[in-house]
């Protein structure tokens, strides 16, 4: 087991060199999930005015430093309808969240601490300046940098980017991802499979995972075991303006392994094909030269095992690391801490990826419990998971409670 590549290794050589790929400019609509290409400054304050952080009515501190006391009601402030005029002493204006605090006004006197009388209204509560109100500037200020390059963004960082002043941002194009399954004994998913075959689940999880990363996959479909058809396929795929090339079974290196064959043929430089881990042991890794204008030079290669779990764990180890490299996003420990909810045995020589569930524990620690069944070829155990446990090489036989670390299933 001396030549097993250790995983670690295995994600250096994959992302080795990787350039982030270019930018574009999309709509804010469009720009979820995306990733920023350049620091974004703020082209506006907000609040831009000093607000109201309640419905109340505007005063001058001063006027109501000792209760009760009466005040005029001069007029009213809205949000996007504020009050022209000031606020003098013993006056008051009616005011609601959001709205401009009008000149000469330092402090919100709370609705619930005043009791109105037509034109007038009895302050109940003595108050500082700056109660209740929300100054210019208190969220962000124009000129600062909120957001940094490579930062994904989801809900709440596009609605901050909105409130920023901007209707369209600069972010790294999409990854794209082509996906080749091989094999006699495959059919398209819907089809019905003939006495020796399986359906092609593989492609679909893979293209799912790539989507969710932010990247674009193709699926080429099903090539039969033939080295000239799977040629034919890889020359497609190099074709394509992709940056990855994933192929899904057939990914040891051997007499038989026609994949291989057809990716040498066309000119790929294998960079390693056996890992030290547990599902997906046979995983390839090369790249192909291009020479056609427009198009990235090389093309990464990925070859995944055939077993279902096998691949999808695999996806998520080193797919992930090279989609995040592409967008331009810092190399990160993807890995979190938790305690297992069962006793597991003393790791082997390869790094052990264990699909289990994961609960949360009466004194607030993530719990995962690995399931019964870890065989590469169960979608069920899988499908049933909500993370894996990494247990690295030779790790000790362990307890329930004990401490370890976990990778989230997407």
């Amino acid at each position: 087991m001396s030549d097993l590549l250790p995983v670690d290794d295995a994600i250096g050589r994959i992302v080795a060199g990787v350039e982030p790929l270019g930018v574009e400019t999309v709509a804010l609509d469009d720009a979820a999930g995306r990733v920023l290409a350049a620091p974004l400054t703020a082209r506006r304050t907000q609040p831009p005015f000093d607000a109201s952080a309640m419905d109340g009515y505007a005063v001058r501190a001063a006027d109501v430093a000792t209760v009760p006391v009466t005040l005029t009601v001069i007029g009213m402030s809205a949000a996007g309808r504020g009050f022209a005029g000031a606020v003098g002493p013993g006056q008051a204006v009616r005011i609601f969240t959001g709205a401009p605090l009008p000149a000469g006004a330092d402090a919100i006197l709370i609705q619930e601490n005043a009791v109105a009388d037509g034109d007038t209204v009895v302050a109940q509560e003595p108050l500082t300046a700056g109660r209740h109100v929300r100054p210019a500037g208190y969220d962000f200020r124009s000129g600062a940098v909120l957001f940094d390059a490579g930062r994904r963004l989801a809900m709440r960082q596009l609605g901050l980017a909105a409130s920023m002043g901007f209707g369209a941002l600069a972010v790294r194009r999409r990854p794209r991802v082509a996906i080749l399954s091989t094999g006699d004994e495959l059919v398209p998913p819907g089809a019905d499979p003939g006495p020796d075959q399986i359906v092609a689940s593989n492609a679909v999880a893979v293209a799912a995972y790539v989507g969710s990363l932010g990247g674009e996959a193709t699926d080429l479909g099903i090539v039969r075991d033939d080295v000239g058809a799977i040629a034919a396929a890889v020359d497609a795929a190099v074709a394509l303006p992709a940056d990855v090339l994933v192929t899904i079974g057939g990914a040891s290196v051997g007499d038989h392994d026609l994949v291989h064959r057809a990716l040498v043929d066309r000119g790929m430089t294998l960079g390693f094909w056996r890992i030290a881990m547990r599902p997906g042991k046979p995983l390839m890794f090369g790249r192909i030269p291009r020479t056609a204008g427009g198009m990235p030079p090389e093309m990464r290669v990925l070859g995944l095992p055939g077993n279902p779990a096998s691949s999808a764990v695999c996806a998520i180890v080193f797919l992930g690391p090279l989609i995040d490299a592409l967008l331009g996003l810092p190399a990160s420990d993807r890995s979190e801490p938790a305690m297992l909810g069962a006793d597991v045995a003393e790791n082997g020589v390869r790094q052990d990826y264990q699909r289990a569930t994961l609960a949360m524990g009466d004194d607030g620690r993530r719990v995962a419990t690995p399931l019964s069944s870890q065989d590469s070829g169960m979608l069920s155990s899988l499908a049933a998971a909500d993370c894996l446990i990494v247990r690295p090489p030779h790790a000790p036989a362990a307890r329930a409670g004990d401490p370890c670390r976990i990778l989230r299933l997407p």
